[in-house]
């Protein structure tokens, strides 16, 4: 993957708020107005537009402007990139007790790499 930290940073303290989770969730299904939006979660338009903006600075989300409407669309290539990172990690995940082995394996390779230390 070619994110550095701080865009996995941004990806992550955006996707840390419940409204716009429910933002994404939203703009996933067809592009919406700041105003209606707003509406539906039931947030005043300087709250919106903070969120908003959150969402576009993390690269989640697209404006577009039609008239004097400004509509979002989501950023599907922010999130395929934002899977792809979580992929590199599906390996680990596995079933639960697989989980708990491969972290007894690892807890005992670093314990025997300790006692091979001077």
């Amino acid at each position: 993957m070619t994110e550095g930290p701080d865009e996995l940073d941004r990806l992550f303290a955006a996707l840390a708020n419940r409204h716009r989770r429910e933002m994404i969730r939203l703009l996933g299904l067809q592009p919406y107005s700041i105003s209606r939006l707003a509406d539906i979660r039931g947030l005043s338009l300087p709250a919106m537009n903070k969120h908003v903006r959150a969402l576009v600075e993390a690269s989640l989300v697209r404006r577009r402007k039609f008239g004097r409407t400004t509509f979002l669309t989501i950023d599907r290539a922010s999130i395929r990139r934002l899977q792809a990172w979580l992929g590199e990690y599906h390996a680990y995940w596995g079933t639960e007790k697989e989980s708990l082995e491969n972290y007894e394996r690892s807890l005992a390779a670093e314990s025997t790499s300790k006692e091979g230390r001077p």
